[in-house]
């Protein structure tokens, strides 16, 4: 059966990374590229799709306030260009949307706050929120407090899972390469450009380089790497140029580009996801709870009459009927002594007895499996 090709126009939740390189040059932001790139992205919501953008840029354009100078930095002066280009960054996509009538975000991440559950789940959360509200996420590592272990290095991963975080179905990764080739384009007159790649095997890995702009850190590896972690989540992920003007609408009009595709949705991935973990308690729900689950609704409080186990929030759960049959699993938004605390109430009940306000479901339905 022949790969169906993902279509940019089709994505229903679209993550797009923006390589340095694309929106920093030697006179500073390219504000014409820019405006342009945030055309595509009205567009885009116009149609329906929601948009989070991956974008680095935060230390280019802050060692050109700061006159630093080129090639490699200290560790304590990247932070410090970040912390000065962060500011500017977030204010030139927010004035290039403005006109658009477009509300932008800044979000600032570690590597911890994606692979901790607690802080996956914090980070999920407010995406979903912000895309509900119809906001475009600005997303960026968080290189003012990053330090070597908690870092990504490179946004293409930090796209990747990101996309997986917040559940999109396409990723796209603006590049200075229109694809991933069987060899180096620029050193080898024979190099293929592969138009579509339905498996990421060891073969395909061997092609991926370390071609590095002066001003990106990313290569062809960490293109590959991140596509693994998003087909895994069930993302497609293309790899395009996007120096051009207008690049959302060049892809979309069927610019040459690399898909990556995934063998599941990004729903059925993260039910796998959480189905294959290993519960750390049980939550025990009475007959209008189970009936409640079984609709999809997310389990509540009220629902429940007993909870066992020690379990922190994030950590997975097995939600039991009262005769002990198993009815689903989940990741818990409430610690063990939490769930017991409010096992029972109502949900406007949670601030009084914990002291401070929590999540209305003990376990969300996008946090679950039947």
């Amino acid at each position: 059966m022949a790969a169906v090709i993902p279509e940019l126009g089709r994505a229903q939740r679209l993550v797009v990374k923006i390589g340095s390189a694309l929106l920093v040059g030697a006179d500073g932001l390219r504000g014409e590229w820019l405006r342009a790139l945030c055309d595509d992205v009205a567009q885009a919501r116009q149609r329906g799709t929601d948009i989070v953008l991956v974008s680095s840029g935060a230390i280019a354009l802050g060692r050109q306030v700061l006159g630093l100078p080129a090639g490699p930095l200290r560790v304590e002066q990247s932070q410090a260009a970040a912390a000065v280009g962060q500011i500017r960054l977030a204010r030139a996509y927010e004035e290039a949307l403005v006109p658009h009538g477009v509300t932008t975000a800044q979000l600032l991440v570690t590597l911890d706050d994606t692979t901790d559950r607690r802080r996956y789940l914090n980070s999920r959360a407010t995406m979903q929120t912000l895309l509900g509200l119809g906001v475009v996420p600005i997303v960026n590592e968080n290189d003012t407090v990053a330090t070597d272990e908690i870092r990504y290095g490179d946004n293409d991963r930090l796209a990747a899972q990101i996309a997986v975080t917040c559940g999109a179905d396409q990723l796209l990764l603006l590049s200075d390469v229109d694809g991933l080739y069987t060899a180096n384009p620029k050193t080898d007159p024979t190099a293929r450009h592969l138009p579509v790649v339905d498996q990421i095997t060891p073969e395909i890995e061997a092609m991926g380089g370390d071609p590095i702009s002066g001003l990106s850190k990313g290569g062809m590896k960490t293109k590959l790497m991140a596509a693994r972690t998003a087909v895994a989540g069930g993302c497609a992920m293309a790899i395009a140029e996007g120096s051009v003007l207008h690049p959302l609408r060049n892809v979309a009009e069927g610019a040459r580009v690399t898909w990556f595709l995934p063998d599941s949705d990004p729903h059925a991935a993260r039910k796998r996801w959480i189905a294959a973990m290993k519960p750390k308690g049980e939550i025990v729900v009475d007959a209008g709870a189970a009936v409640a689950l079984s609709n999809g609704k997310s389990l509540l409080p009220a629902g429940v009459s007993a909870v066992s186990g020690r379990f922190g929030r994030g950590d997975p759960v097995s939600v039991l009927d009262s005769r002990g049959a198993r009815l689903a699993a989940g990741l818990v938004r409430y610690s063990s002594t939490e769930a017991r605390a409010i096992a029972g109430h109502r949900s406007d009940e949670i601030e009084s007895i914990l002291g401070y306000p929590g999540r209305a479901a003990l376990i969300h339905r996008d946090d679950m499996v039947i």
